[in-house]
């Protein structure tokens, strides 16, 4: 029997019986683990507010080699309250945490992706305290438009994490050659992008139904490389919907799915 103590995300909490529940998590230690939590419906006090997404945990679990872990022990390790008072912020944060459950395999370390999730978190954690200081130094022209830009910043650090994550699983979207021939696309011009494909298809090999202007390419690239970029309003769901069109081909899921809310 393998003992694993790591910090972790819940990514999933499902019932199981009459007082159990299947938790799955993201461990920084052993990647997807699902684990069967004993009692967890009919009593709250053993693992009180831990059982709760968003907030980075520290769990014990019991691994016998069997497809389900026993949970053991789960604290919160570093509370996100910031991200639970911000309804954009906590839309991202679950449809972040539903992208790992279904793109990482199970049993796989991600070192990678749990850094890029991290970074996700807290950054949509810090929003509340930008919406705050924007108020108080009346930046904002009232709740209205702080919620507008609160929910711009938290799709554009959910585009930026899906394209970063690709990559960090080796389904990078290729924004710069074309896939099929090999041939460059020339900087700034707009290209067409078949991301199930695996990115940029020249109009020589048959083009593809989506394209990118130029300018929304440069900044996806620059994303891509962990560059701070200010991406234009509406540009961050056209990239978070390539991002997904790639993920359906790889993780094999329905996009329609995955539409708003937290972790289920």
């Amino acid at each position: 029997m393998r003992r694993i103590e790591s910090a972790a995300l819940l990514v999933r909490s499902v019932p199981f019986g009459e007082a159990d529940v299947i938790a799955t998590f993201f461990t920084e230690e052993a990647g997807k683990l699902s684990a069967i939590v004993r009692g967890a419906r009919r009593s709250t006090k053993r693992f009180g507010g831990a059982l709760e997404p968003i907030h980075e945990l520290f769990v014990t679990l019991e691994d016998k080699g069997k497809e389900l872990c026993v949970l053991k022990e789960a604290r919160i390790g570093r509370p996100r309250t910031g991200i639970t008072t911000d309804l954009a912020a906590m839309e991202a944060a679950g449809h972040g945490l539903r992208w790992l459950r279904h793109l990482c395999p199970a049993r796989t370390p991600e070192p990678a992706v749990w850094r890029s999730v991290t970074e996700l978190l807290d950054a949509l954690d810090a929003l509340d305290a930008l919406r705050d200081a924007g108020g108080r130094s009346g930046l904002g022209a009232g709740l209205a438009s702080q919620h507008v830009a609160s929910q711009h910043l938290a799709s554009q650090h959910l585009a930026s994490f899906g394209l970063r994550v690709l990559a960090d699983v080796g389904y990078a979207v290729e924004l710069e050659r074309c896939v099929r021939c090999g041939k460059t696309c020339p900087e700034g011009r707009t290209a067409y992008v078949d991301a199930a494909a695996g990115g940029v298809v020249c109009s020589s090999c048959g083009g593809a139904r989506r394209m990118l202007s130029g300018p929304l390419r440069q900044r996806a690239r620059a994303l891509l490389r962990g560059e701070a970029v200010l991406l234009e309003r509406g540009e961050a769901a056209e990239l978070a919907e390539m991002v997904e069109e790639a993920m359906a081909a790889h993780a094999g899921f329905d996009p329609a799915r995955l539409s708003g809310g937290t972790p289920s």
